[in-house]
């Protein structure tokens, strides 16, 4: 390092942060002043029909270029700063945790499905939440007819923690109908870059279309993009399909 870039290092130094945010306030507040000075000094001098110099009209621009500089940089600092707050923000403040998604998000992405792919006898028109403040988290439930409801968790951050899908009927058929219509349309909406396809593919590495669910102790998941995929018989009657994030 040469005598010169010792000389000037130090005052680089110095003029970061809060010393540039003082540098420029100066430099707007000087500037600004001294041009309101001169521009009433010319006022007054045209007044009393007087000429002006042109050391007077160099003055008075020098000065507005002063004040526009130190204000150009206390908005520059303004907004590194809040951009270098945002920054800093951790992600999981920034980001929903659980399913990603709120329940205002969840409705429409089903309903999307529901419509893409014309899945007649499915759709949401409002999800209620419930304060469930003793569990630490909220609840809401669906019922789209008497023997299949949705129920959900939601999340401090007003996000879907998860989703089950509650039906009634005989567990010994095949699952089918409106059921497994609405277990692809989970699967469709918690993936948005799926295809009924892929939606399918879930479902037979889950077991449903493989065999028939027949037995009181089926349990069957398969894991896609962090989310796990469950579908389990709890007797004669009742089945369920839930969406929780994979541990």
């Amino acid at each position: 390092m040469n005598e010169v870039q010792e000389r000037f290092v130090p005052a680089i130094t110095l003029l970061r942060g809060e010393n540039l945010q003082y540098l420029f306030t100066t430099l707007f507040i000087f500037g600004f002043i001294a041009f309101l000075g001169f521009v009433v000094g010319m006022i007054l001098s045209i007044r009393k029909g007087n000429r002006l110099p042109i050391r007077f009209i160099f003055l008075t621009t020098a000065c507005f270029a002063i004040a526009s500089i130190g204000l150009y940089g206390m908005l520059t600092l303004s907004s590194n700063s809040t951009q270098s707050e945002i920054d800093q923000t951790p992600s999981s403040q920034i980001k929903l945790s659980g399913l990603h998604m709120t329940t205002e998000e969840f409705k429409n992405k089903f309903n999307g499905a529901v419509g893409k792919y014309r899945l007649n006898g499915l759709s949401i028109t409002r999800l209620n939440i419930q304060d469930s403040s003793e569990q630490g988290t909220d609840t809401f439930e669906y019922v789209f007819n008497d023997e299949l409801r949705l129920v959900g968790a939601v999340n401090a951050d007003e996000s879907i923690q998860e989703v089950r899908l509650y039906a009634t009927g005989d567990t010994s058929e095949p699952t089918g109908g409106i059921f497994l219509t609405a277990i692809a349309t989970l699967i469709l909406t918690t993936n948005s870059e799926y295809t009924y396809n892929d939606a399918q593919d879930v479902i037979q590495d889950i077991g449903l279309l493989g065999r028939d669910v027949n037995q009181s102790d089926f349990n069957g998941a398969t894991v896609r993009n962090g989310l796990e995929y469950r579908f389990s018989v709890q007797d004669s009657e009742h089945s369920t399909f839930e969406i929780t994030v994979a541990r």
